[in-house]
């Protein structure tokens, strides 16, 4: 329990920061914010980087499309043009069609608040999961990457580890649970430890650099 108490330490110092942060978004039960995390989610589900990711979501606030409202009003050519501008580009009109359909289901059916898409769901995370699945472009995947960062502020939702989460556990010899993982840090941190352990899974480097950082102490 002590190197685990170590590595997830090391872990936290130097990745312990939520994807959602990364983009820019102030993550808080509100409407917007929500939103602006399921545009992140959608863009992190596809085969692409998640640096590449993160940086057409930040390109797509910073045009001012942060609500479903503006999301919808933008024209498919000025979705198109932000996904480019933050290197976008393999999947860049897919996603501008989806994003625009997304938006108007958030509207038609959530009226553009998705805490009532978790009210309906009434902390089931299978219920969320699937209510989620119905947006266009989020998958399995894309609702996970959804419910691992909103755990920071739906509470019930923790501890929740994705497989990718759970496959950096095991790259830094971390328990394989979400249950043993929470142990080894505050509740509230729980968030930025998932995806911590993310970028591990993702990045081989990552893990042989925290495994170095931790046999130095």
């Amino acid at each position: 329990m002590g190197d685990e108490r170590t590595t997830t330490r090391v872990l936290l110092d130097r990745s312990g920061h939520t994807y959602a942060e990364e983009a820019g978004i102030q993550l808080a039960d509100r409407p917007a914010p929500l939103y602006q995390l399921l545009v992140l989610a959608t863009l992190l589900s596809t085969r692409i980087r998640a640096s590449v990711a993160v940086a057409a979501a930040r390109e797509l606030f910073a045009a001012g499309y942060r609500t479903p409202q503006a999301m919808e009003r933008a024209s498919w050519q000025q979705r198109v043009d932000a996904l480019g501008r933050g290197h976008y580009r393999r999947y860049d009109e897919r996603t501008a069609t989806m994003l625009g359909n997304a938006a108007k289901l958030c509207l038609d059916r959530w009226r553009g608040d998705l805490r009532r898409l978790h009210r309906e769901a009434n902390g089931q995370q299978a219920v969320l999961r699937r209510l989620l699945t119905e947006f266009p472009g989020i998958g399995p995947t894309g609702a996970d990457i959804f419910l691992r960062e909103a755990q920071a502020v739906w509470a019930e939702l923790r501890p929740f580890a994705d497989r990718r989460a759970l496959a950096g556990a095991e790259r830094l010899g971390l328990p394989k649970s979400a249950e043993k993982l929470a142990a080894l840090v505050r509740g509230p941190d729980f968030g930025r430890l998932a995806s911590a352990l993310v970028r591990v899974a993702l990045d081989k480097d990552s893990a042989d650099d925290i495994n170095r950082a931790v046999r130095a102490r």
